[in-house]
């Protein structure tokens, strides 16, 4: 019995080539009708950054990320129920969720936000950590 499906598997020591690291991990875990993302950086999928030194750069291309890895996963943006912003700089705050905000609009979801002394990258400036469902056939799970 399947009990959870992973997408887009890698790799660490290919991921962080500057880091020893041999982790087997992978981008979307699907257990059941519930998606867990990995964070997202400001890295496009080949681990290019985007928006060097820039919060809110950093946080569109992470977005575009979430919103690509939940369309493979069967669900969107839209179905995100909770969110994990971590910042390296309590400064970022605004200008980070200004860009979340405007992706999110009228989602609604549960956020937490933690400011960190770094991520695993120097330059990675934010991190999003998402949970999302994927909805039952015919019901928007609003529950308003």
């Amino acid at each position: 019995m399947v009990t959870h499906r992973r997408l887009r598997r890698f790799n660490t020591r290919d991921t962080y080539p500057n880091q020893s690291l041999d982790n087997d991990l992978c981008q979307v875990v699907i257990a059941g009708n519930t998606v867990y993302l990995r964070g997202q950086v400001g890295s496009d999928f080949d681990g290019n950054i985007i928006g060097a030194g820039d919060p809110a750069a950093q946080t569109e291309q992470a977005m575009a990320n979430v919103a690509q890895l939940l369309a493979e996963a069967g669900s969107d943006l839209s179905h995100i129920v909770k969110t994990t912003v971590y910042l390296t700089d309590p400064r970022y705050r605004e200008p980070v969720y200004r860009v979340i905000g405007r992706w999110l609009k009228g989602v609604y979801p549960v956020s937490t936000g933690v400011v960190i002394d770094g991520l695993a990258q120097p330059e990675w400036l934010m991190e999003i950590d998402v949970i999302a469902v994927i909805p039952d056939e015919g019901g928007d799970g609003d529950g308003r």
